[in-house]
């Protein structure tokens, strides 16, 4: 179902605009709301930001979890920075391909407010100033004249968010017709589907091996995946394979050219399903 992106400079409010929003698709539409921001990856985030690499791999995550829990029934909320206009436009290809609506809110608070509010945080939740200042020298504010960040409501600190308005956006508005861009292409590989069959076989595998030593918090390495499983907790037989099926149904519909990132895309792909 619908997609909500939420965007600004950090501690710019999104957070509690996320909140009052879910509560009033909740309360008044009777919708389950999912949201997906740095919280539920568990994102260090003075880590991440101080590191490109790290925070493309952090993006990926988001638009992986946004893309996974996109249904026909459910909004999905997107807390997060989405402060580069590139990022939101590849968000917005995702919403073509699954032919639904979407709509940004920008937080549009001053950079000196947030630096207030993120002075008030508590030392473990609060970026350092040094990230901050980076942070909004570098966002890309959201445009209307750009399909990507329309429908956009822009909401200064003492405005009251239009949720009801939001809300006609998100669930009345047709969705972007599907392009050649964002249908699904075919296979690119004549040995796709095989390898993508004992690449995910393989980590299953391993996965039911490692937990007969294993408790929840080690990490478990996959052959070919620079990225670790991190076992929050223990999954038994049938839901490792329900998880697999998954990832395979959602990589026959996003393939990709180069097979050797399917390792890295399961590891990802786990990691956020069973948090």
């Amino acid at each position: 179902m619908p997609l909500v992106i939420l965007c600004g400079f950090p501690c710019s409010g999104k957070t509690t605009r996320t909140d009052q929003l879910s509560k009033h698709v909740e309360e008044n539409h009777k919708r389950t709301v999912n949201i997906i921001s740095d919280h539920t990856l568990r994102v260090d985030r003075n880590a991440v930001y101080a590191d490109s690499k790290q925070e493309k791999e952090v993006r990926g995550s988001l638009k992986s979890a946004v893309i996974r829990l996109m249904s026909r029934e459910n909004v999905v909320i997107l807390d997060s920075l989405n402060y580069i206009k590139g990022f939101r436009y590849e968000l917005y290809c995702a919403v073509k391909s699954s032919q639904t609506p979407h709509c940004v809110i920008h937080c549009a608070t001053s950079a000196d407010q947030a630096t207030t509010w993120n002075s008030q945080r508590e030392e473990a939740d609060r970026y350092s100033q040094e990230i901050l200042d980076g942070l909004v020298m570098r966002f890309e504010a959201p445009e209307s004249r750009n399909r990507w960040d329309s429908p956009l409501f822009t909401i200064l600190p003492d405005d009251e968010l239009p949720c009801e308005a939001i809300c006609d956006a998100i669930f009345h508005r047709k969705a972007p017709p599907p392009n050649l861009s964002t249908v699904s292409q075919p296979l690119s590989e004549t040995n796709f589907l095989h390898e993508l069959d004992k690449i995910t076989q393989e980590a299953v595998s391993i996965l039911v091996n490692a937990q007969k030593t294993c408790v929840p918090g080690d990490q478990i390495t996959i052959p070919a995946a620079t990225e670790k499983v991190h076992l929050t907790r223990l999954v038994n037989a049938s839901e490792l394979q329900r998880i697999r099926r998954q990832f395979i149904s959602y990589t026959k519909l996003h393939p990709i050219d180069d097979i050797r990132r399917l390792p890295n895309m399961f590891v990802q792909f786990f990691n956020n399903t069973i948090k």
